[in-house]
């Protein structure tokens, strides 16, 4: 099904903020990239000013950003509790990392250009990142080898943000903090993460080996 012309200004206006900013851009540029006379007015038949289309970029993507990642959290995709929990974890950490990467403009927008909107770093607060990072503790929590008493959303935070930063790390200053490659990067994140595990019954040695094992990745 062929974009309307309010989703295709969504699109193109994104794609512009993210690759020259909120401000450099015109009105008419936005109009000519979703294939609108530029200058004649085309935009204002479907937003009542350049801010109005910014909010509803910053809205759209988040809410689908929201609803992808947390349909991933709840899907098949993460492997099942028949496999092991560093496995688990691994699929986890490279999902997060390919959907931040999928979502940099956002991220370019939401970091370069949001600090003179507080309402939509709000927008993308409550309809993004909460509910992100929810879903990221819901998910630590159903896994059964975790410890019961896990304060389960700082846990999220902790995880999540770790994700987050090593992606604005690796764009914004164009290589990873002390040249830590991915693979290397998602190899301690489990191992954080397995921290979260409750600790093996010392008179249990089969628990404890796996334990070990798990450690060692």
């Amino acid at each position: 099904m062929a974009a309307s012309t309010r989703e295709r200004i969504i699109v193109e206006a994104l794609r512009l903020f993210a690759e020259r900013g909120y401000s450099a851009t015109a009105v008419a540029e936005i109009e000519a990239a979703a294939g609108l006379s530029p200058g004649a007015g085309g935009l204002y038949r479907h937003f009542r000013s350049k801010e109005e289309v910014l909010a509803a970029t910053v809205e759209v993507r988040s809410d689908t950003t929201r609803d992808e990642l947390a349909a991933t959290l709840l899907g098949d995709g993460l492997g099942n509790e028949s496999d092991p929990l560093p496995e688990r974890l691994r699929l986890i950490c490279k999902a997060g990392l390919r959907k931040v990467g999928e979502e940099q403009q956002l991220l370019r927008v939401l970091f370069r250009d949001l600090d003179q909107f507080p309402q939509l770093v709000e927008t993308v607060r409550v309809h993004l990142t909460d509910p992100v990072y929810r879903a990221l503790a819901d998910w630590l929590k159903r896994q059964p080898e975790f410890a019961g008493d896990i304060d389960w959303p700082s846990a999220a935070t902790v995880l999540g943000g770790a994700i987050v930063n090593h992606w604005l790390a690796c764009s914004q200053m164009h290589a990873p903090p002390l040249g830590i490659e991915e693979e290397r990067f998602i190899d301690s994140w489990v191992r954080l993460a397995l921290g979260l595990a409750a600790p093996a019954d010392p008179a249990d040695p089969a628990a404890v080996g796996r334990t070990v094992s798990a450690a060692r990745g």
